[in-house]
C-alpha cells in the first residue's frame, strides 16, 4: 500500500529527478545564504560593539541584540542567493552533461525547469512571510531592545571607582557600590542645558526606574552650577533629590519608524502631522514589502532561461552566466532607482510590480511558450 503525498507533493508534484535537483538547489540554497548572511551579521554587528566594550554588556545581550537583525538580512539577501544558486547549480548540471542527457531521454525545458521553479516559488513565499510578518516584528523588538540597552540598562552598568559617561553630555562616578544596589560617593557632571552645567555631589543614592527611564535618587548632597552672566557660583544643598540619566537630545519613548510598522499602519499612517514627503516614503515602504518577494521568483526565471535557453554546448558557454548576471544587476539598480523615484510621485507604483514581476512573466513565456504552442498546435488544427 503506497504512503499518502504530502502538502508539498501535492502542491509541487515531483519526479525523482525532480527530487534529486531540489535536494542540490536546497542544499546549495541554505549553505549560501548562511554564509551571505553571517557575513553581513559580522559587518554590521561592529556598530555593537562599543556597548560591549565601552559599557559592559554581556555577549548574551549582544548576541540577542545582533540576532534581530538577521530577518531582514534574510528578506534582502534571499532572492538574490536563489537566483546564484539555480544559475550555477544549472551550469554545473550542463558543464557535467547532465542537462545533456535530460535532453536525450526527451525531458522537455519545462520539465528540466521545474526544480529551478519550485526553488524559487518556495523562496518567493517565504519573503512574503518575513517581509510582512517576520521582519517587521524582529525589527520591532530590535529598536525596542536598543532603546533600553542605550537609555535603561546602560545606567546599570556604572562601575565602581570609573567615570561612566552615560552620554556626550552626562558623565557619572560613583566611589563604590553595595550588595544592596546602594551607589556611595556620587560624583554628576550634568551638562544637558546648554545656560547651565551644574555638578553634582551626593553622599550616597539608589537607582529606580519610572516610565521606563532611569533615575537615581539622592541623598546629603549639593548641586553647584556657574551664572554665566555675572560668572557667579550658585551652590544649593539639598537632603533628597532626583534625577533622570537620560540625555536632553533623546526622548524618553523611542519613535516608531517605517521599518516596524504594519502594511496597513504604512498606507494609512495614523499621525496627521506626518509631512506628504513622509508619507511617500510609508508607502513606498508598505508597497516594496508587497512586491520585493516577486523578485526572487524573476531573478530565479532569469537564470533558468538564460542556461536552459538555445543549444546546448558540450564544452560549457561563460557567456549566459555573466549575460544573466549582468541583467540580475540591472534589475536591482532599476529597483532602487524606481524605491527613490516613487517616494517623490506615488503615481509611479504600478512600475515597481512591473520590474519585480514582469521579467519571471517574459523569461516564462520565452522558455516554455515554444512547447506550449507545440502542445496546443494539433487542439487547434
Amino acid at each position: 500500500m503506497s504512503a499518502s503525498p504530502t502538502l508539498f507533493q501535492r502542491l509541487f508534484p515531483t519526479t525523482l529527478l525532480d527530487r534529486y535537483v531540489l535536494k542540490q538547489l536546497a542544499l546549495g540554497l541554505t549553505g549560501i545564504t548562511t554564509g551571505a548572511i553571517a557575513l553581513i551579521w559580522l559587518m554590521q554587528s561592529l556598530r555593537f560593539v562599543s556597548l560591549v566594550v565601552d559599557r559592559g554588556l554581556s555577549l548574551r545581550v549582544f548576541l540577542e541584540l545582533t540576532g534581530l537583525m538577521i530577518p531582514s538580512f534574510l528578506a534582502v539577501i534571499l532572492p538574490i542567493t536563489t537566483f546564484l544558486v539555480i544559475l550555477f547549480g544549472y551550469q554545473r548540471m550542463t558543464s557535467d552533461r547532465e542537462t545533456t542527457v535530460m535532453q536525450a531521454a526527451g525531458l522537455s525545458a519545462s520539465q528540466m525547469a521545474r526544480p529551478g521553479v519550485i526553488c524559487a516559488t518556495i523562496a518567493t513565499v517565504l519573503c512574503y512571510l518575513l517581509n510582512l510578518w517576520i521582519v517587521p516584528t524582529s525589527y520591532h523588538s530590535f529598536k525596542k531592545y536598543q532603546f533600553e540597552i542605550r537609555n535603561r540598562l546602560a545606567a546599570y552598568l556604572i562601575q565602581e571607582g570609573v567615570f561612566t559617561p552615560l552620554s556626550k553630555d552626562m558623565t557619572v562616578y560613583v566611589r563604590s557600590k553595595d550588595r544592596n544596589g546602594q551607589l556611595r560617593g556620587i560624583f554628576v557632571e550634568d551638562d544637558r542645558l546648554p545656560q547651565s552645567h551644574a555638578t553634582i555631589l551626593a553622599e550616597y543614592g539608589s537607582m529606580i526606574v519610572v516610565d521606563d527611564v532611569p533615575h537615581v535618587v539622592l541623598y546629603n548632597g549639593s548641586r553647584q552650577e556657574i551664572d554665566k552672566h555675572n560668572g557667579r557660583l550658585d551652590v544649593l544643598t539639598f537632603k533628597r533629590n532626583l534625577i533622570d540619566l537620560t540625555s536632553k537630545n533623546h526622548p524618553a519613548r523611542q519613535p516608531r519608524d517605517a521599518g516596524e510598522m504594519s502594511i496597513s499602519e504604512l498606507l494609512n499612517p495614523e499621525n496627521a502631522s506626518v509631512s506628504p514627503r513622509d508619507r511617500g516614503k510609508f508607502a513606498v515602504e508598505a508597497w516594496k514589502r508587497l512586491t520585493s518577494p516577486l523578485t526572487a521568483l524573476s531573478y530565479g526565471m532569469v537564470a533558468l532561461f538564460t542556461v536552459l535557453s538555445g543549444a546546448f554546448s558540450r564544452h560549457g558557454n561563460i557567456k549566459r552566466p555573466f549575460i544573466a548576471i549582468l541583467s540580475v544587476v540591472a534589475l536591482i539598480a532599476l529597483n532602487l532607482l524606481l524605491q527613490n523615484l516613487t517616494s517623490r510621485n506615488l503615481q509611479l507604483v504600478p512600475l515597481m510590480w512591473l520590474v519585480a514581476g514582469l521579467p519571471a512573466a517574459l523569461c516564462a513565456g520565452l522558455l516554455f511558450g515554444p512547447e506550449l504552442r507545440q502542445r496546443l498546435r494539433p487542439r487547434l488544427s
